[in-house]
């Protein structure tokens, strides 16, 4: 067994050590020809734009927006703190009329707006949304 992780070790090691080289004389032969230099990656717009395989748009993180946007949503603001487990049916039937009346594309977005205010989508809905994004996802 320690032959073959010694073996696999020596394999990696050769195998970088020839990228190396082969980069550095592709970067030497191109300054010799008078070839300019690679250009930078280009930047990626903060909008769709349809290049990527994520779209920020479809995204359900947070993290990818910090801007709160309402959905015709204002009274899930009471439920902010409660736990995903303790939703009343009365509560998930609240949350699963504004899933079902808003359009597919709005639900990632109002997926970051309840995480952005601290709302937890009870544990009865979570299947529901992400079949939603995912199918949405699909088609794109």
């Amino acid at each position: 067994m320690i032959t073959i992780t010694i073996i696999f070790i020596a394999v990696l090691i050769v195998t970088g050590i020839t990228l190396y080289l082969s980069h550095r004389y592709k970067q030497q032969r191109a300054e010799a020809l008078g070839l300019p230099p690679e250009p930078p990656a280009p930047e990626i717009p903060e909008e769709c734009c349809g290049q990527h395989e994520v779209c920020e748009r479809d995204s359900l993180l947070a993290a990818v927006s910090r801007d709160i946007e309402y959905y015709d949503d204002e009274e899930l603001d009471q439920w902010r703190g409660t736990p995903a487990h303790l939703y009343t049916d009365q509560q998930c039937a609240q949350f699963r009329d504004i899933l079902y009346t808003m359009q597919s594309h709005e639900v990632a977005g109002w997926v970051r707006s309840l995480q952005l205010r601290g709302i937890e989508l009870p544990n009865d809905i979570k299947d529901e949304v992400l079949l939603i994004v995912g199918e949405r996802r699909s088609q794109s």
